[in-house]
């Protein structure tokens, strides 16, 4: 109970809008969006050790996405 309170309350750092400082609003989004990139990659990875059929799958819709798009 205690994990989802701290989760719903909003950081000291962050700003609910566009008041704050520049570059410390820039560098708090730029790091957040790298732990989440981090985050989403290493899911991807886990679901493609679990589902190997399902991964080569998505591999090959991939590979054929990007042999039929135009530059």
């Amino acid at each position: 109970m205690r994990e989802q309170e701290e989760r719903n309350d909003p950081s000291p750092h962050e700003t609910s809008g566009p008041a704050g400082t520049g570059a410390e609003t820039e560098a708090e989004r730029r790091r957040r969006r790298a732990r989440f990139l981090r985050e989403l990659a290493e899911a991807r990875e886990l679901r493609d050790r679990v589902q190997p059929r399902r991964a080569k799958a998505a591999r090959l819709r991939h590979a054929m996405r990007m042999r039929t798009f135009r530059w």
